[in-house]
């Protein structure tokens, strides 16, 4: 029985095993039948990827591709580099210097993130982040720089004409903090001038894109600006070029370089003599020069004043920063605006007497009238026309005169005389010979026309010239002209009575073909005979010698010349009077010819051309004439004024030196003790000084400058100019006698102790 009942448990176990096996191999069927499927299935997908990426190879491949570089494409512009303006002499007074120009795509400088809003918050403070960075580097205003940044357009600028060192600046952020795209940098040129102020209203500047805005920069942009270039290329986000087969390069066309007929120096001493004596007459309106080379009609210097720093137009240095401040935006807009402009081509004025070097020229050529002839002319002060008497300057009379004497005497009813023999119709048959309806077209160069500023004459109508109109042009009022009119016809005189169109360009070079064009003197026309040119300038000489024009003199060089002092026109008393005065030299064989104007000098001050005008042509001329290589006909020197010429006391103890300059008659002023070594002095060894004249001495120790404060000596006499001088530690040097009439450091500016004064000396005259 046990053993049955063993038996059956047996049984059971063993077919409970049985059962359990079976369980298993078909739980291991399932599971292997679900791996197939899945197996299956992602060969299946694997198939269908390896199909996509094979269509998207080989068949959509290139199409992708090229949507690809067309996303990365960039597309730049090259700016050509603008040509350089150079002087006679090889200066450059405008070149183009390498910089860059910052600008952004906004729409590219984005943060990713799954998380949209998350994503907006991110890109909001990237753009914060590069808008902090831009004013920072380039010194702009916050919350505009990030407008511009949060702004929707593809291209914003953000900086122009950057220097390497802001750039250097910005790519070492964008390293730093590896944020590259959306913000682009592109060569680029920016305009410099080397000598600020130097010739500033006939050269002109220009504005940020590089055009020019005024002046001959103006005029001539199309000859400098060239032509721009362009490249296309692909880039990745860090602004790395990358392999494209469409890549394009368009190479730019730079501008054309041109070269003046001015010459920088005589230019600077132009401008400096013609700065002084606006300062030194008040309540003027400034004024111009302008020296020509009457044989070729090259302008040599073209002086404004007031000028303008051409590096920074919109800043008017010599407007006090208080008066600017108060003054309205459009009171400022019209100030800049008469500040740039070139009064020298751009502006008419009265001539007055400097006019009737064209009235006697005209009746000389006419055969009316002989320079030595005498009793031909009468003045008793005044001429009356019509029942209007019109004045001579001395309203004493002059008597009986010859043309030379009216020409002296720069009388006035002598040439209404003149212009009543020679006519209204005759006289204006000249004044078109002589240029006076047309533009001079000094600057025409290129033959694209474009505006250079340049006005005309004003004149009646010749139907509408009665006898005051004739009277009044006879002696040179009453109608209009432009300086650079005034001195061509002055030039025609000088040169043979042949007019030359004036020339203020001499070469045009192409940069990129090295092919230069040069631009030729250019004779208009006869004007008058050589032998009317040879009396003219005969008379003018008496002027500068014995006349009204003797503060233009030049000691050594013979000049010819003519004041000017014009009355304001009746209907605008408020203009003031103009004085000029125009010059020729050396009167043999004439190489310069000067004409200074001074606009809107009141009545109650100094107004003649004799005594404004004519002194600063004197101390121009007494520059340039040696500076050109002109032989001074004088050898020695005044005999009345005795110099010392100066030793070099340096590296000498400070009682030697002492003991040196004492024997030599000068007085010395000691900065150390006898026993150091003298540095410096002042003036520097070799000056020609006048006895007793102050020398400072330093030693290393104690080498501290001291500067003076320089006064008006216009108007004392030697003596008093003498003691003025000394006072402050000052030097004197002069020519001439009675009365100062010029000084070469103006009133006010400040000189180190031992400077030497230049003044000139004259006997007062009157015109």
């Amino acid at each position: 029985m046990k053993k049955n009942n063993k038996n059956k448990v047996y049984k059971f176990k063993s077919k409970e095993k049985s059962y359990s096996n079976s369980s298993k191999v078909k739980k291991v069927f399932s599971i292997n039948e679900r791996l197939k499927r899945i197996l299956l299935i992602f060969f299946f997908i694997f198939i269908l990827l390896i199909g996509r990426l094979g269509w998207i190879q080989l068949v959509q491949g290139a199409d992708l591709k090229e949507k690809m570089y067309r996303q990365l494409t960039t597309s730049k512009t090259i700016s050509p580099k603008r040509g350089t303006i150079y002087d006679s002499t090889g200066k450059a007074l405008a070149i183009s210097a390498q910089v860059d120009t910052v600008s952004i795509d906004p729409t590219k400088i984005v943060a990713y993130d799954e998380d949209e809003q998350k994503a907006e918050a991110l890109t909001k403070a990237l753009k914060e982040k590069v808008a902090k960075a831009f004013s920072d580097i380039f010194d702009l205003d916050y919350d505009e720089t990030l407008e511009k940044v949060s702004s929707t357009s593809s291209n914003v600028t953000i900086a122009r004409k950057v220097e390497n060192d802001k750039i250097e600046e910005l790519e070492a952020w964008m390293e730093k903090n590896e944020i590259y795209s959306g913000i682009n940098i592109d060569e680029d040129t920016k305009r410099y001038y080397p000598y600020d102020n130097l010739a500033s209203n006939l050269i002109g500047f220009c504005g940020t894109d590089n055009q020019g805005l005024w002046g001959l920069e103006l005029k001539w942009n199309n000859l400098l600006t060239g032509t721009p270039g362009k490249v296309t290329s692909a880039q990745d986000a860090v602004q790395d070029f990358i392999p494209y087969e469409n890549s394009t390069y368009i190479a730019p066309q730079n501008g054309n370089d041109i070269t003046l007929t001015l010459d920088a120096n005589i230019q600077a001493i132009a401008e400096k003599y013609l700065k002084q004596a606006c300062e030194e007459n008040p309540e003027n309106d400034g004024g111009n020069v302008i020296i020509m080379d009457p044989n070729t009609g090259d302008i040599l210097a073209m002086a404004t004043y007031p000028d303008y720093n051409l590096n920074d137009p919109y800043t008017l240095d010599y407007i006090p920063e208080k008066t600017w401040d108060k003054m309205t935006d459009e009171e400022k807009y019209e100030k800049q605006q008469q500040t740039w402009s070139n009064r020298a081509v751009a502006s008419t004025y009265e001539p007055g007497s400097v006019f009737k070097i064209v009235t006697a020229a005209a009746g000389l050529e006419e055969d009316l009238v002989e320079p030595d002839k005498a009793n031909v002319f009468s003045c008793k002060g005044y001429e009356e026309i019509l029942g209007v008497r019109m004045y001579c300057s001395d309203t004493s009379g002059h008597g009986s005169q010859s043309l030379r004497d009216a020409l002296k005497h720069s009388c006035n009813p002598a040439f209404i005389q003149l212009g009543q023999k020679i006519g209204a119709a005759t006289l204006y048959r000249y004044y078109d010979a002589f240029g006076f309806f047309d533009t001079t077209g000094y600057a025409d160069i290129d033959g694209s026309g474009g505006s250079s500023g340049e006005a005309t004459g004003y004149f009646w109508d010749l139907k509408d010239v009665g006898d005051i109109e004739l009277a009044t042009m006879s002696f040179g009022q009453r109608f209009r002209i432009t300086p650079l009119q005034m001195i061509s016809a002055v030039s025609a005189v000088a040169n043979d009575g042949v007019l030359m169109k004036p020339r203020i360009a001499k070469e045009i070079k192409n940069t990129d073909t090295g092919a230069v064009t040069t631009i030729e003197p250019e004779s208009v026309r006869q004007v008058i005979s050589e032998e009317t040119s040879d009396k003219l300038l005969d008379m003018l000489e008496t002027v500068v010698d014995s006349g009204t024009g003797s503060y233009a003199q030049v000691k050594g060089y013979s000049i010819a010349g003519k004041t000017g002092t014009s009355e304001p026109d009746y209907a605008d008393e408020d203009a003031g009077f103009v004085a000029s005065f125009a010059a020729i030299s050396p009167v043999e064989s004439p190489e310069v010819v000067v004409l200074v104007t001074i606009y809107g000098l009141p009545y109650e001050e100094n107004h003649s051309g004799s005594t404004v005008a004519a002194p600063v042509v004197s101390q121009i001329l007494s520059e340039v004439l040696p500076y050109l290589g002109i032989p001074s006909e004088s050898t020695d020197t005044d005999s009345s004024i005795e110099t010392i010429t100066l030793s070099n006391v340096k590296n000498k103890t400070v009682a030697e030196a002492k003991k040196i300059l004492e024997k030599q008659g000068f007085v010395c002023e000691i900065s150390g003790n006898e026993d150091d070594i003298v540095s410096e002095q002042m003036p520097v060894a070799g000056t020609a000084l006048l006895e007793d004249s102050i020398i400072k001495l330093y030693t290393e120790d104690s080498d501290t400058r001291v500067s003076q404060t320089v006064p008006d000596l216009k108007g004392m006499s030697l003596s008093e100019a003498k003691v003025a001088l000394k006072n402050k530690n000052l030097n004197i040097k002069y020519t001439g006698s009675g009365r100062v009439i010029s000084q070469d450091i103006t009133a006010g500016e400040s000189v180190e102790e031992g400077t030497v004064i230049n003044v000139v000396l004259q006997t007062e005259i009157q015109e």
